[in-house]
Parts: structure tokens; C-alpha cells; sequence
């Protein structure tokens, strides 16, 4: 590879990196050719971009872009790396969860994730990164807290409206 071939690669990682809060440093070594191939698949369904690169190349772009804000990713650096790249935070985490499911193996395995600025090491980080909730779930969930109080107080209101109906009835009934 050339000097001018592998700065265009680390620009091209710089622009990911810039581009997406959210990525996941994986390595795939031990898959074949096809469990790759079936992966980006994978990805490029869910609109996770995979993209694999040497280790040195990686750390060039990371270390250009703010070299204190990765440190926590470069020891991942190691072996055979493909970077997950996606705008939702879990959305790598199912795919690696799924594929693995469906091979039933271990690979591929999560070196790292970096998840808005925050960095996950490890294959034992996986099981938790599958449950972190996206915006729009939070979001939902707070609406729906927000809303429960409503919802009681109007229940309440109905149900006091209905007895109050049922009163005026049997008293209508009554009389005649």
C-alpha cells in the first residue's frame, strides 16, 4: 500500500469517525469468507456501514480527530478490526448478537464500542449494549409517564360521571 493510498483510507476513516457518534471495533479473524460476506449483509440491512482496515491506519485517523477522546479505543487495536458504523447505538450490538445466534459461535467479537463518547471494552460488554435504549425509546417512555397521570385522573373522571349517571337514573326510575 502506498503513502498516498493509505492517506486516503485514514481520510476516509476520519470522515466516518466524524460523521457517527456511535461505532463498534469488532474482530472478525476467524470468519470465513462467506460469514463475512453474510455480516455486511447483515449490516447493510440495518444501515450499519462495516468497513475493515488495518490497525494503524485506524489509530491515525482516531489520534487526528482528538487523540484524548479515543485513548480508551487504541488498545483494541489488534488483530484482524472491522468498524461498525451506525446512528443508532444498539443497532451493531443485535446484528453481532443475531449473527452469532445464527451461526451459533462467538465470533464476531467486540474488542471496543464507543458509544456517544463513551467506550465499551470487551465481548462481556455485548449483553449490555443490546439494552441501551435509543433516543426514541426514552422518548416514548417518557411520554408514556407523562401521559399516565392524564390517563388516571380522566379514568377517574369517567368512572365518577358514569356512577353519577347510574345514581340519576335510579332515582329517575324510582320516582315513576
Amino acid at each position: 500500500m502506498t503513502k498516498d493510498q493509505k492517506n486516503e483510507v485514514i481520510g476516509v476513516l476520519k470522515d466516518k469517525f466524524s460523521q457517527y457518534d456511535n461505532f463498534y471495533i469488532t474482530d472478525t479473524e476467524s470468519l470465513t469468507v462467506q460469514q463475512v460476506v453474510k455480516l455486511r449483509r447483515a449490516c447493510f440491512d440495518k444501515k450499519v456501514e462495516m468497513k475493515v482496515a488495518k490497525n494503524t491506519l485506524i489509530k491515525k485517523a482516531l489520534e487526528s480527530l482528538d487523540t484524548d477522546r479515543y485513548s480508551g479505543v487504541y488498545d483494541s487495536l489488534h488483530k484482524v478490526t472491522a468498524l461498525l458504523f451506525s446512528e443508532n447505538p444498539k443497532e451493531p450490538a443485535l446484528i453481532l448478537t443475531s449473527f452469532r445466534k445464527a451461526t451459533n459461535g462467538e465470533k464476531p467479537v467486540l474488542k471496543a464500542a464507543f458509544i456517544n463518547g463513551d467506550i465499551y471494552t470487551g465481548d462481556n460488554q455485548l449483553a449490555s449494549l443490546v439494552k441501551i435504549k435509543t433516543k426514541n425509546e426514552l422518548i416514548g417512555e417518557v411520554i408514556g409517564l407523562l401521559q399516565s397521570p392524564a390517563k388516571r385522573v380522566l379514568a377517574a373522571l369517567l368512572h365518577h360521571h358514569e356512577k353519577q349517571a347510574d345514581v340519576a337514573a335510579t332515582e329517575t326510575a324510582a320516582a315513576e
